[in-house]
């Protein structure tokens, strides 16, 4: 029996660029749902859209059929277009640069090979369910990370002053 494709719904999100950052992931498959979160304390955007995409796959325990979707374009040209000359360079752009977060590339380059994947790009906050879940999972994501932030910097709770 054909197991159905699963959907995977990945973001990220960052409060500056660099600053706290947090990833989400939403994986459906049939009436199952799965959701990932998590962040870091000092990060890029781009670096928590990739993230999202790495953990969603890590997540996974045997090949599959999946449709990715990222409202990063980054993310989906990246790995679309711009990975396949990049890897033949070296990992270098176009102008013999050093790819940007090729650490996070690398990672994601190795977990798409034992699956079929297909990587569309949705428009952000534009109300599809799921990239709309995915960003709530990686602001939940980033969250500790501003509660940490806004505590060192004074800004917690000021209840009784």
């Amino acid at each position: 029996m054909n197991r159905p494709p699963i959907e995977i719904y990945t973001d990220g999100a960052c409060s500056g660029n660099p600053g706290p950052g947090g990833w989400g992931a939403l994986l459906i498959r049939g009436d199952r749902t799965r959701e990932l979160c998590g962040g870091e304390a000092h990060t890029t955007n781009n670096r928590m859209e990739l993230t999202a995409v790495i953990q969603a796959l890590s997540a996974l325990k045997r090949p599959v059929t999946a449709r990715v979707f990222t409202d990063s374009i980054y993310v989906q040209q990246g790995i679309s277009l711009w990975m396949r000359n990049w890897k033949k360079q070296g990992w270098r752009t176009a102008d013999r640069k050093a790819v940007k977060n090729v650490d996070l590339w690398q990672t994601l380059d190795a977990l798409t090979v034992r699956h079929q994947l297909e990587w569309i790009w949705v428009k952000g906050h534009a109300g599809d369910p799921g990239n709309e879940r995915a960003d709530q999972l990686a602001r939940r994501g980033m969250s500790s990370w501003l509660a940490a932030r806004a505590g060192r910097m004074g800004g917690g709770n000021k209840e009784g002053v």
